[in-house]
C-alpha cells in the first residue's frame, strides 16, 4: 500500500495517576518527558514521521487537555484534535475517530496508538506498522501487535496466538484465538511457560470500513452515536449516554477475524515509577535521573529521582527509593511499592484534592 492512505489515531485522553505527583489531573502521564527529553505524546507522534503526515494524524483527548495537545504537537492542525467531553474508555474514542476518518478519506487504513508507551527503535516500529497496514488493507482483518512476554504479568491483557496466516515485509502474521484480560498469577505463569501467548499492546491497525463494520455488528450503539454528532452540544448528548468500555471488550473479543504481529521492537507501557529502570540508563550504582533533574548520589544504590531541569536531588546513604518532587508535592517510597500509588491517590481524592 502507499503510505498516503494510512492515518494514525493517537489516544491521549488518559488521566494517569500512576506517576503521581509528576502526573496530575491537569498534566497526565502522556504530557510528561518520561522516556527522554520530550513528552510521551510528542515522541509517539515523532515515530510516525515519514510514514503518516500531520494532516492524517488525529489526536483524541479530553476537552480540557486540548491546549496541552497543541503545546506538545505544534505542527498538528487544530481540526485534527477530537476533544471528548467525558472519559468513556477506548471504544468511544475509536468509534468517533473511525467515523471522522471515513468522512474525510473513505477507503483508508488507520492505526490506533496509545500515546503513553515507549517504543524503540522507531524504524522497526514503522516497518511493523507498514506490514500491519498492508495486511489490513488486503484482508480486511483487524490487526494488533503482540509483545513477547518477559514475565508472568497479571496487569496486562494476553493474546493466544493461532496459526500463521501470512508474512508481510518479513513480519509474521497469525490469527488470534482469543484475548484474555489480566489473568491471575497461576494462569499468567502457564501462559508464559506455554509459549503461545503474547501481551496485548493496545495498538491496532485496520481498514476504516472494517472497524466501522465490526462496530455496527458488535457495538451498534457506538457505531451510530457519532453519525450526526458534528458540534459540541451534540457530542455532549452523545457522550452522556455512552458506556465506558474498551475496544478490546466491545469489538475485538467478539470478532472472528483478528490477527496479530509479534513485535520485534522494544515496548514498555511505563506503568509505574519502577518501570523507568527499563527505559532509561542508570549510573553504575543503578540510580536514575528523570524529568531533567540533576542527581548527586553518594553511597546510594537503585534509586529513581524525578524533578525539573535546574533542580538538584541528593541521594545519600539510601537504596531502592523513588524520590519525586513536582510542584508543591514530594513523594518518597520504596521502588518496589511504586505500583501501589493508587492507595495514596484515592486518599488524596478525599483529603487533599488540591494535590491531584
Amino acid at each position: 500500500m502507499h503510505s498516503k492512505s494510512l492515518w494514525a489515531v493517537l489516544l491521549a485522553g488518559g488521566s494517569g495517576t500512576r506517576f503521581w505527583p509528576a502526573s496530575r489531573r491537569a498534566l497526565p502521564k502522556q504530557f510528561l518527558p518520561i522516556g527522554g527529553t520530550r513528552s510521551l505524546l510528542a515522541t509517539t507522534a515523532a515515530r510516525l514521521r515519514g510514514l503518516v503526515p500531520w494532516e492524517r494524524t488525529l489526536v483524541v483527548t479530553a476537552r480540557e487537555q486540548v491546549a496541552l495537545v497543541r503545546k506538545h504537537l505544534r505542527k498538528l492542525p487544530p481540526d485534527q484534535i477530537l476533544a471528548e467531553p467525558a472519559a468513556r474508555n477506548t471504544a468511544a474514542a475509536v468509534a468517533w475517530a473511525a467515523t471522522e476518518i471515513e468522512r474525510r478519506d473513505p477507503g483508508s487504513v488507520h492505526a490506533v496508538l496509545p500515546s503513553d508507551h515507549t517504543i524503540a527503535p522507531a524504524a522497526d516500529f514503522r516497518k511493523a506498522l507498514r506490514a500491519a497496514a498492508e495486511e489490513a488493507e488486503a484482508s480486511g482483518a483487524l490487526l494488533t501487535f503482540g509483545i513477547r512476554p518477559t514475565f508472568a504479568a497479571t496487569g496486562y491483557g494476553w493474546i493466544e496466538v493461532g496459526s500463521p496466516t501470512s508474512e508481510r515485509r518479513g513480519e509474521s502474521v497469525s490469527s488470534v484465538v482469543r484475548f484474555v484480560e489480566k489473568p491471575d498469577r497461576p494462569r499468567a505463569e502457564a501462559f508464559l511457560a506455554g509459549g503461545r501467548h503474547l501481551w496485548n499492546s493496545g495498538m491496532f491497525v485496520w481498514r476504516t470500513d472494517a472497524i466501522l463494520r465490526a462496530l455496527r455488528e458488535h457495538a451498534p450503539a457506538l457505531a451510530e452515536a457519532f453519525a450526526n454528532a458534528r458540534d459540541a452540544s451534540a457530542l455532549d448528548r452523545v457522550y452522556a449516554g455512552l458506556p465506558s468500555v474498551s475496544i478490546d471488550v466491545a469489538v475485538l473479543e467478539r470478532s472472528k477475524d483478528v490477527r496479530v504481529i509479534p513485535a520485534r521492537f522494544r515496548w514498555n507501557d511505563v506503568g509505574s515509577w519502577s518501570a523507568l529502570a527499563e527505559v532509561l540508563d542508570a549510573d553504575g550504582d543503578g540510580n536514575l535521573a528523570a524529568g531533567g533533574v540533576q542527581v548527586l548520589a553518594e553511597e546510594a544504590q537503585g534509586c529513581t529521582a524525578w524533578g525539573r531541569k535546574g533542580e538538584l536531588t541528593v541521594l545519600f546513604g539510601v537504596r531502592d527509593l523513588v524520590v519525586v518532587r513536582a510542584g508543591k508535592a514530594t513523594l518518597v517510597c520504596p521502588r518496589e511499592r511504586s505500583q501501589e500509588l493508587k492507595t495514596i491517590v484515592d486518599r488524596l481524592a478525599k483529603d487533599g484534592p488540591s494535590f491531584l
